[in-house]
Order: structure tokens, then C-alpha cells, then sequence
């Protein structure tokens, strides 16, 4: 087990405030690989007045330069690639292959796409007789949560920081080493001092300080829907710039004419991925009542085939969270043909892959976002019907629809009040907005439509 006792404050590592401290486990066998500092709120105040301090300087470096230094950060960030991707491994227990093509290998492509734009983005426009300039928002407080550790946060550090903002970091408690990784790696690319500093730390304690901090002009936070509207309630009364990635409950639409069996076994994959701890995972299959029983055979083997493929859930308290879920589905009536909450091993945090039928869209399991590998399979009657199945939840971040032709997919798709929707298996674009409607959130991210959150604009008339 390794101690560390520093912060990454002002271009150095320097001990915490105080002594206390985080334990980091192995969820695929329960044991304790680290400790880090607990942060408390002096830690995040010398995190925020270096990154105050810093901001003149960065905020005037010319756009061109600072996507140099992104370009230099990506640099550093697939060269230690195989090293973030153990860890990554040893502190969330993503597979070792997932982790270094998912979890390291797409924030190594989203750090290049911001290093591209901070040199390309129009921070400067005319409009009729006016210029307007986008000039970085300030401070901004990035708080991000230990699914995708490392993709979280690039896809808020990366555009703020090419926006010309300087960062405070706080990861989620369970996963800081990712976040650790990522300091060294940003001091060793020639960030300057103050632009990014990391302070691990428990949610409400740092966290609260960092959100209501006076001097962080914005606050981005990834993370439950309940934890995302006591931020924005904060952030609004101290009128923050706010941006929340939240929870989901996306559809998996599959029209009739659809191929079936494609889109079953592209949306179980789906929904294991990651053992299921995705926001915009297709939790909810919908299938015209005529090909139900078919789709429901063929989830049931699909996942099946993951039964040994999938790594553990990040905590015991996520592990018993999910087997809640499961056992609240049986109990309101849907029909378990897949996993079930028994315990697969008699070490780690591991759920069964779990699949429903018979689920109807009141039901628990149906509504809220489980965060585990657990896929219901709703029955609708006509499109519909099947709009107001997928529509009828308070999420809206992401969804698939399958037909057999493409026109029809997109029809259906524009009916679908959500941030993202895959229209016959599309392919994940890190340039694309990604965001949700409703409780899953407010702003977007990736790309230019990521990078214009932390720009705020001033208007020069002539």
C-alpha cells in the first residue's frame, strides 16, 4: 500500500492542511492499495488563490500557446498510458483492456481535439457594427466522478484550460490516483503553476468548500442528479457560472423493422460496459410487442456471455445499492431471466449481469438510474407509444433507435427529448455535444460546444 501525502498546489506538491486521510480499494478483491490526504477547506483555498493568482497570465496567453501546452499534456498522457490504465484498473476494476482503450485511449483523443480548437476557435467575431470577444469565464471548480475517472476529468480540465480559465480540481474519493496521474502529467507538459491544481478530498467537505468558495467563478460537476441540484442551488444563490453532467435512464428503441438480434446484443453490450456504471448507458430496451418475446430470449444469452467478462462495482456501498434495485424488481413484479442480486464471487464488489422482462415504465427499476449491469426490457404497442415510454422518466441524456432504414431511425430520434441519440449503432464522436435534457443536466461538453461553457462573451461597439 503507498501513502501519499501531498496536494498539487501551485505548480508543487505540497502536504495537505491536515492529517487525515482517504483509503483507496481494490474492488476486485477488497483491499486497501493507497491512502491519500483528505482535503479540507484551507486546502481548497490555497488551491483557489493559486489558481486566482495564475489566471492574468493564462488567461492573456495567446490560444495558439496554450493548445501547444494541451498538445504536450496529451503527449505525456499517452506515453503513460499503460501506468494510468493500471491504475485506473486497481482503483475502479475496469478490465485492463477496457481500461486502456476507453478509460485512457478516448481522454488521450479528447485532450488532442482541445488541443486543436484552443489554436482554431473563433475567440474573436464580428457582428454587424460590434466585435465580440468569448473571453474565459475565471476560476473554474471542476468536480468529477470515478466512472470514467480520467475521461471526466480532461473533458472539463481540457476546455477550460484552452479556454484560458485556470483549474481546481476534485476527484471522486474512490478513484484519486487517475486524478494524481493526471497532475503529474499536466506539471511534466509545462502547464504553468497555479493554471491546474488537484485536491483529493470527501464531496462534502472539500467539494462544498470548492462550490462555495467566493473566488471560483464557475463550478462543473459530474455526477447523481441529487448531488447535482444541491450544487446548482449553491452555485445559483452566489450566481456561479454552473455546468452539470447528471444522471440517465436512456431507451433503446428498437422499431420493427429493425434487425433484432444487432440491436439486442449491441444494446446488452451496451449497458454491461463498464459493469453498467455509465449515465448514458441504454438501461431501458423498448421492443414492439410483436418481436417482445424474441428480444427478450435474446437478451437474457447475450448477457449471459458476460457473466466473466465484466469487472466488480467500484464500492460495496454501489454493490448493495444495485442489488437493491434488483430485488426491488422482482418484488414489484418484472420477470428476472438473466443475473439476479445473489453474489457471483465470494470476493469484490461484482453484480450479476441482470436482465428484466415484463417491465412496465412505473416501476422502479423502470425510472431511476440503477448504475449497475442491469437492462429492463419494456414492451410498447405502436411509436407512440414507445415516444412516451422513452420520453416518460425526468432524465433525458442519451438513447438509440434501430430500423431498417436509416429515415425512420432519425424520424422516431427527433421525437426523443434527450441530449444524444445513436441511430443504428452510431459510433461515439468526441467532437459531438454531449449533454443532457432535463434532470440529466445543464450544458454540454466535448468539443466546441464544450469549450464555449467556460467562455463568456463582451461585446465592443463602434
Amino acid at each position: 500500500m503507498k501513502a501519499h501525502d501531498g496536494m498539487y498546489i501551485d505548480g508543487a506538491w505540497r502536504p495537505a492542511a491536515q492529517a487525515d486521510t482517504i483509503e483507496v480499494v481494490n474492488p476486485a478483491d477488497e483491499q486497501v492499495i493507497a491512502r491519500v490526504p483528505a482535503g479540507t477547506a484551507l486546502d481548497v483555498d490555497a488551491a483557489v488563490r493559486a489558481a486566482r493568482a495564475a489566471l492574468p497570465a493564462w488567461a492573456a496567453t495567446p490560444p495558439a500557446e496554450r493548445g501547444a501546452v494541451l498538445g504536450a499534456l496529451r503527449d505525456v498522457l499517452a506515453a503513460r498510458a499503460d501506468e494510468i490504465a493500471a491504475t485506473v484498473t486497481a482503483e475502479l476494476g475496469s478490465p485492463l483492456a477496457f481500461s486502456r482503450k476507453v478509460q485512457v485511449g478516448l481522454p488521450v483523443t479528447v485532450a488532442g481535439t482541445y488541443a486543436g480548437l484552443a489554436a482554431s476557435y473563433a475567440f474573436e467575431e464580428k457582428v454587424a457594427h460590434s466585435t465580440v470577444l468569448h473571453e474565459p469565464v475565471g476560476v473554474v471548480a471542476a468536480i468529477t466522478p470515478w466512472n470514467y475517472p480520467l475521461h471526466q476529468i480532461v473533458a472539463k480540465a481540457a476546455p477550460a484550460l484552452a479556454a484560458g480559465c485556470t483549474v481546481v480540481l476534485k476527484p471522486a474519493e474512490h478513484t484519486p490516483l487517475t486524478a494524481r496521474h493526471f497532475a503529474e502529467a499536466a506539471d511534466e507538459a509545462g502547464v504553468p503553476a497555479g493554471v491546474l491544481n488537484l485536491v483529493t478530498g470527501l464531496g462534502p467537505v472539500a467539494g462544498q468548500a470548492l462550490v462555495e468558495h467566493a473566488d471560483v467563478d464557475m463550478v462543473s460537476f459530474t455526477g447523481s442528479t441529487a448531488v447535482g441540484r444541491r450544487i446548482g442551488a449553491a452555485a445559483g444563490a452566489a450566481v456561479k457560472r454552473v455546468a452539470l453532467e447528471l444522471g440517465g435512464k436512456s431507451a433503446n428503441v428498437i422499431l420493427p423493422s429493425a434487425d433484432l438480434a444487432r440491436a439486442v446484443n449491441v444494446g446488452v453490450a451496451n449497458v454491461m460496459s463498464n459493469s453498467g456504471q455509465t449515465c448514458s448507458a441504454w438501461t431501458r430496451m423498448l421492443v414492439h410487442t410483436s418481436r417482445y418475446e424474441e428480444a427478450v430470449e435474446l437478451a437474457a444469452a447475450a448477457a449471459a456471455k458476460y457473466a466473466d467478462r465484466i469487472g466488480p462495482l467500484v464500492s460495496a456501498g454501489q454493490r448493495d445499492r444495485v442489488r437493491g434495485y434488483v430485488e426491488k424488481g422482482v418484488a414489484e413484479g418484472a420477470r428476472l431471466v438473466a443475473g439476479g442480486p445473489e453474489a457471483p464471487y465470494e470476493r469484490g464488489y461484482h453484480v450479476s449481469p441482470t436482465v428484466f422482462a415484463d417491465v412496465t415504465p412505473e416501476m422502479t427499476i423502470a425510472q431511476e438510474e440503477i448504475f449497475g449491469p442491469v437492462l429492463s426490457v419494456l414492451r410498447y404497442e405502436d411509436e407512440d407509444d414507445a415516444v412516451r415510454i422513452a420520453n416518460g422518466t425526468v432524465y433525458g441524456l442519451a438513447g438509440a433507435v434501430w430500423a431498417a432504414e436509416e429515415a425512420e431511425a432519425v424520424a422516431f430520434a427527433r421525437r426523443l427529448h434527450t441530449g444524444q441519440v445513436d441511430i443504428n449503432g452510431g459510433r461515439f464522436n468526441p467532437l459531438a455535444p454531449f449533454g443532457g435534457y432535463k434532470q440529466s443536466g445543464v450544458g454540454r461538453e466535448l468539443g466546441a460546444y464544450g469549450l464555449s461553457e467556460y467562455l463568456q462573451t463582451k461585446s465592443l461597439q463602434f
